[in-house]
């Protein structure tokens, strides 16, 4: 059952067309990959389903809910969580308030902690350092952080941007290991990734950007067995 679908997307910076007819869809409970090199298009084509770009054409479908008529602050509501790329976590405030902070759009206080024991219960370093100032932590915690706070808000599907984005390979696969729990709970996860290895590895199912268009799609297990998916992507 196709949980997000996009359909024909177009958008442009300018005059740039950065996404070209882009249409791929995420069905529920998959770990769905988008890989590519840098500026392929792939943090624009999130940046889209969570409404901070504006396509020139196109439509994107959530779990039946026009999301092209919806304002960004509504999506989260929907139940869509977005991690972006760099973390975006709020340097000043401490873990546990940054946490809160991705509880913003919920009022059930019960659940609320309920939400955040679970959290702290999958990322037990912070919990460790719940009363620490966020921008103090590690990039590994701080990547920790952004997800945990992206879980707080009950998502049925995150968007996760380059979570493994200049971390140490040990981080890397803690990382791996935890969205892999996080698909095992039930969340969908669409994921944008450098590290096609890693993505691949992971992933039901996935997409390969290439200027702004899809140029390939299929299994993830098969793409790490296409050549020239290894050639361009697993440095084969």
């Amino acid at each position: 059952m196709a949980m997000l679908t996009i359909n024909d997307l177009d958008v442009y910076y300018g005059v740039i067309q950065a996404i070209k007819g882009v249409s791929f869809t995420v069905n529920e409970g998959e770990v769905i990959a988008l890989i590519g090199a840098n500026g392929a298009g792939k943090t624009t084509i999130l940046h889209t389903i969570t409404g901070l770009v504006t396509p020139k054409h196109g439509s994107i479908d959530f779990e039946g809910h026009n999301l092209l008529k919806t304002p960004a602050h509504k999506i989260v509501s929907l139940g869509m969580a977005h991690v972006p790329e760099g973390r975006r976590i709020f340097a000043e405030l401490t873990v546990f308030e940054n946490l809160m902070m991705g509880a913003y759009s919920r009022k059930d206080n019960a659940e609320i902690s309920k939400t955040l024991t679970e959290v702290y219960q999958r990322f037990p370093r912070l919990a460790e350092r719940k009363k620490q100032i966020a921008g103090t932590l590690s990039g590994g915690e701080q990547q920790m952080l952004a997800m945990g706070r992206a879980l707080m808000s009950k998502p049925k599907i995150m968007l996760l941007d380059e979570p493994s984005m200049g971390l140490s390979p040990l981080f890397v696969s803690e990382i791996f290991h935890i969205i892999q729990e996080i698909s095992k709970n039930g969340t969908t996860v669409l994921l944008v990734e450098q590290n096609a290895k890693k993505a691949l590895s992971i992933a039901n199912r996935a997409y390969v950007l290439e200027t702004g268009k899809i140029v390939l799609s299929g299994d993830a297990n098969e793409m790490m067995n296409n050549d020239s998916v290894k050639k361009a992507y697993l440095g084969e």
